[in-house]
C-alpha cells in the first residue's frame, strides 16, 4: 500500500497519510468506528482526522460510503494531493471502483482541472449513471473540448441512459461553442420530449445556445416562455441581442429588467461600446454605484473591440487610479487596444508591468501580448514570445497564425497551422477563420479545400465567421461558383456574409452581379457598412460603371449615414481614372473635403500611366514624392511613362532621384500553388531547381505563340536595349515563369492560379491569352488591381484593367 501511495502523492503528504493508514490498519479499529464520524469530519474539512478512522472495513458498502464522504471533503477543498492519496489507497486495497466512488473521483479531478485523470477513471468504471456522463460532458464543454462533449452525449444516449436537466444544461454550451445550430435544435427536441423545457437551467442554456448560434429569434422564443426569468435569463438575452448586433432590442430587454445588477449592466455596457455608442456606455458605466473588475473589463474590452483604442487606454489608467487591481482578463482586453492604435510604447510599458506582477506567463495574457506586438508591426517579437510560452492553448496558436496571415506572411501561417496539428492541438472555429485568409491571400486553393474538409469534420461548417472566411477564400482563389454555393446555403446572413460575396464578384469584374447582390442585401434588411460600400464602388470600377459609381457614392452619406472614408474617395478616383476621365478625377480630388492621401493620388497616377498622360502624371507624382518620398511606386510609374514615350534622359533622371533618396524598387514576384505547396518566382529567377526546364518550356511556348500571331510588345521593357534583348526580358517576367512551372508540374486540364504582387503588364496579359489557348488551360491571375480569367485566348477583364 505504501508503494500505491508513493505513486499517487507528494512525498511529504504521502509519508504523513501513509503512516496514519498503516497505523490504523495495524490496530484494525475500524470495525468499531462509526462511518458517520468520517462523514462529519469530511464535511468539516478535517481530512487528516477522517482518514485516521477510515482503515479497512469488512463491509464494502460501509467502506464505499466512507471513501465517498472523504472524497467529498477533498472536492469541497479542491484538495487534489489528498484526493490522489485516497485514490491510491482504493487501488492498493483492491477495492472495487463502484459507481459512487467513481463519480466522486471524476468530480474531484474535474474540479481540480485534471481532465486526463477524470477521463481515465470514467473509462475504468464498469457501471456508469447519468451523473457520471453529465460530469464528463460538462468537463469537456467547459475546458475547450466541445466536440468531445457532443460525442460523449451521443454515446450516453446510445447506451440507453436518459439525460436529465443537468445533462442538457451541460451539453448545450458545447453546441454554442461550435455554432452547431442543427445539433442544438435536435437537443432542444429531446428536451421537449423529456419534459425539461421549463427548467430554469435548461431554458437559460437554450437561450444562450440559440443566441451564440446566430438564431436570436429562437433565443427570444425560449426566453418569452420562461415564467419567471432570473438574472441569468435577463443577462443572457441582453448579451444575445448584443452579439447579434441588435442593440435596440438589447436596450428594450435591459430596460425591462426589474432589478438590474452588475451582470446585466456589464452586458449592456459591452453592447453599447461594441456598437460604437461610447457615450451611452460611459454614462451607464458612470452610473454604477459599485464597479468590480468585471465591469471595468467590459468597458475596456468594448471600447477596444469597437475601435476606440485610445479611450480604452484612458479607462485602463482610470481603473488603476481607482485602486482596482487588473486581472489577466483586463490585460487581455487592454493589450488589443494598444495593438489597434499601434501604441507600441504603451504596450511595452504594460508588458513591463506584467513581468513585474508575474502575470506574463498566463496563457490568455501571453496570447494578447503576441497579438499586440504583431499588430504594432513587430512580428519577430510576437514569434519570440510565442516560442517562449511554456503552455499554449488553442487561442495562442490562433493568435500567432492570425498575426502571420494579417502581416502578409501566409506561408508562415500555413506552416504554423500544420505544426499546431502535429503537436496535438485541435483547431476551432476561430483558428479556421484565421488560417483561411492565408490561403486566400496566396490563392492556395488546394490547401484551402483541405482546411474546408477539416472544418466539416470538426462540425463548425455552420459557424458564421468560418463560412464568411470560406466564401472569401474561394472568391480570392477564383472559385466564384463555390463561394456563391456556400453563400446560398446560409440560413442567415450578416453584413460580413453579404460583403464577402459582393467583394468576390467585384474583384473578378462581375460588376452587374455584384450590384444585383447589393440590392438584394438591402431588401433583406441588412444595412451595409463602409467596407460593403467600398466593394460596391470597386465593382463599378472594374466593370467601368461610372454613373453607377457616382450614384452609390452620393448615397453613402445621404442614405446610409456613413461618412465617406479615404477608401471611398480612392475608389471614385480609380473609377474615373480607369474610364479615361483624368481631368474629372483630378478635379474630384481637388474638391475632396478631406486631405487626399497617397492612395488617392496613386490611383490617379496609375490612370495617367494607362493613358500615357505625362503632363498630369508629373503633377501627380510630385504630390506623392512629398507625401512619401521613400515609396518606390510613384518613381517607377513615372519612369515607366517616360520609358514608354522613349524619353530615356527623363528615365535616368528619375532613377538618379531614387538613388539619391535611397529608394529601392519592389521586385516583381509571382506565386503559384502546385500539389499543396506554394512556389515563388522573381523576375529572371534562377533559384528553382527546375529553372532550366522552365526556360526551355517558355522558349517552346514563344515559338508556338508567334506562329499563332503573338507579337511581343516591347514598349513594356523599360530599358534602352536592343529589340532582341527586350524580347528576352519580357519572357523572364515572374508570372510567365510561374505559369511555365505550373504547366510542367500539373496534369493537362488543371487550372493554374497565379498571384502577382504588381500590375500585370500589357505584354504578359497578351501572352497569357495565347498560352491559355495553346495549352488548353484556364489560367487565373490575380495582380495588384484585379483578377484575370484567361481561357481559350480570352480574358474576363475584356482588356480593361
Amino acid at each position: 500500500m505504501v508503494r500505491s501511495l508513493t505513486r499517487n502523492g507528494t512525498v511529504k503528504t504521502m509519508s504523513k497519510f501513509a503512516g496514519l493508514l498503516i497505523d490504523f490498519e495495524r490496530r484494525n479499529v475500524t470495525k468499531n468506528i462509526s462511518i458517520s464520524d468520517v462523514r462529519r469530519l469530511s464535511k468539516e474539512g478535517r481530512l487528516q482526522e477522517a482518514l485516521q478512522i477510515l482503515g479497512i472495513t469488512e463491509s464494502s458498502i460501509d467502506s464505499s460510503y466512507a471513501y465517498v464522504c472523504l472524497l467529498q471533503g477533498c472536492i469541497k477543498k479542491k484538495a487534489l494531493a489528498e484526493g490522489r492519496l485516497i485514490h491510491g489507497h482504493i487501488n492498493g486495497t483492491g477495492f472495487m471502483l463502484d459507481r459512487l466512488i467513481g463519480n466522486a473521483l471524476i468530480t474531484l479531478y474535474v474540479k481540480c482541472g485534471n481532465l486526463v485523470d477524470a477521463c481515465r477513471v470514467f473509462n475504468q468504471m464498469s457501471e456508469r449513471d447519468v451523473c457520471s456522463w453529465t460530469v464528463m460532458i460538462s468537463a469537456y464543454a467547459k475546458n475547450g473540448f466541445p466536440q468531445e462533449a457532443l460525442v460523449l452525449f451521443h454515446q450516453m444516449r446510445r447506451t440507453g441512459i436518459e439525460a436529465n436537466q443537468f445533462t442538457f444544461a451541460s451539453v448545450l454550451p458545447a453546441c454554442a461553442s461550435l455554432g452547431s445550430l442543427e445539433v442544438g435544435i435536435e437537443i432542444h427536441e429531446a428536451i421537449r420530449r423529456s419534459g425539461f423545457q421549463s427548467d430554469g437551467f435548461v431554458a437559460n442554456a437554450l437561450v444562450d445556445m440559440y443566441a451564440k448560434c446566430g438564431s436570436i429569434e429562437n433565443a427570444r422564443n425560449v426566453f418569452d416562455k420562461i415564467s419567471e426569468p432570473d438574472k441569468v435569463s435577463w443577462t443572457t438575452m441582453v448579451a444575445g441581442y448584443v452579439q447579434a448586433g441588435k442593440l435596440h432590442e438589447a436596450v428594450e430587454v435591459f430596460q425591462q429588467i426589474p432589478r438590474k445588477d452588475v451582470f446585466s449592466s456589464t452586458a449592456m455596457i459591452s453592447g453599447y461600446a461594441q456598437n460604437g455608442f461610447v457615450d451611452e456606455a460611459l454614462k451607464l458605466f458612470e452610473e454604477m454605484p459599485q464597479r468590480d473588475v468585471a465591469l471595468w473589463n467590459a468597458m475596456i474590452a468594448g471600447l477596444a473591440q469597437s475601435g476606440h483604442g485610445e479611450e480604452a487606454l484612458r479607462i485602463f489608467q482610470e481603473m488603476q487610479l481607482a485602486g482596482v487591481r487588473p486581472n489577466s482578463k483586463t490585460f487581455a482586453s487592454v493589450l488589443p487596444a494598444c495593438g489597434n492604435v499601434a501604441a507600441l510604447k504603451q504596450g511595452m510599458e504594460i508588458h513591463g508591468g506584467l513581468i513585474r506582477s508575474g502575470l506574463e506567463s498566463a496563457v490568455i495574457v501571453a496570447s494578447a501580448l503576441v497579438d499586440m506586438y504583431a499588430k504594432c508591426g513587430d512580428i519577430d517579437k510576437a514569434r519570440e514570445l510565442f516560442d517562449r510560452m511554456g503552455q499554449r492553448d488553442i487561442l495562442s496558436w490562433t493568435v500567432m497564425i492570425a498575426a502571420y496571415a494579417q502581416n502578409g506572411c501566409g506561408m508562415h501561417a500555413l506552416r504554423l497551422f500544420q505544426q499546431m496539428q502535429l503537436e496535438g492541438a485541435k483547431p476551432d472555429s476561430k483558428t479556421f477563420a484565421s488560417v483561411l485568409p492565408a490561403c486566400a491571400n496566396l490563392a492556395a486553393l488546394e490547401q484551402g479545400m483541405e482546411i474546408h474538409e477539416k472544418v466539416i469534420r470538426s462540425g463548425v461548417e455552420s459557424d458564421f465567421v468560418v463560412v464568411n472566411a470560406l466564401i472569401d477564400m474561394y472568391g480570392k482563389c477564383g472559385c466564384i461558383n463555390k463561394a456563391r454555393g456556400l453563400f446560398d446555403k446560409m440560413h442567415q446572413r450578416d453584413v460580413v456574409s453579404w460583403t464577402a460575396i459582393i467583394a468576390s464578384y467585384a474583384m473578378h469584374g462581375y460588376g452587374d452581379e455584384a450590384l444585383t447582390l447589393f440590392e438584394e442585401m438591402k431588401h433583406s434588411g441588412v444595412s451595409p457598412n463602409h467596407v460593403t460600400l467600398v466593394c460596391v464602388l470597386s465593382a463599378c470600377c472594374h466593370a467601368g460603371l461610372v454613373e453607377d459609381a457616382y450614384r452609390y457614392f452620393n448615397h453613402i452619406s445621404a442614405f446610409y449615414h456613413i461618412t465617406p472614408t479615404m477608401e471611398h474617395y480612392s475608389c471614385m478616383v480609380d473609377v474615373l481614372g480607369r474610364a479615361g476621365r483624368l481631368d474629372e478625377a483630378h478635379n474630384f480630388i481637388n474638391q475632396m473635403p478631406i486631405t487626399p492621401n497617397a492612395d488617392v493620388w496613386s490611383c490617379l497616377l496609375g490612370a495617367c500611366r494607362i493613358y500615357n498622360n505625362i503632363e498630369l502624371g508629373e503633377c501627380v507624382a510630385k504630390h506623392l514624392f512629398q507625401l512619401n518620398p521613400k515609396n518606390a511606386a510613384p518613381y517607377v510609374l513615372l519612369s515607366n511613362m517616360y520609358a514608354e514615350a522613349g524619353k530615356w534622359d527623363d528615365v535616368e533622371m528619375v532613377r538618379q532621384m531614387m538613388r539619391d533618396r535611397g529608394v529601392i524598387k519592389t521586385p516583381g514576384c509571382s506565386w503559384i500553388e502546385v500539389n499543396k505547396q506554394v512556389y515563388a518566382f522573381l523576375v529572371r529567377d534562377k533559384s528553382n531547381p527546375q529553372m532550366e526546364r522552365i526556360y526551355t518550356e517558355l522558349e517552346r511556348l514563344s515559338q508556338e505563340m508567334k506562329v499563332a500571331g503573338y507579337v511581343p510588345d516591347t514598349k513594356f521593357v523599360l530599358n534602352d536595349v536592343e529589340e532582341e534583348q527586350k524580347e528576352q526580358i519580357l519572357f523572364h517576367h515572374s508570372e510567365k515563369l510561374a505559369i511555365a512551372f505550373g504547366l510542367l508540374n500539373t496534369v493537362p486540364g488543371t487550372t493554374l492560379r497565379v498571384i502577382k504582387n504588381l500590375r500585370i503588364c500589357g505584354d504578359c496579359h497578351s501572352a497569357i491569352k495565347f498560352i491559355s489557348r495553346i495549352a488548353e488551360r484556364e489560367i487565373i491571375v490575380r495582380d495588384a488591381n484585379r483578377y484575370h480569367h484567361f481561357k481559350a485566348g480570352q480574358c474576363s477583364c475584356g482588356d480593361y484593367w
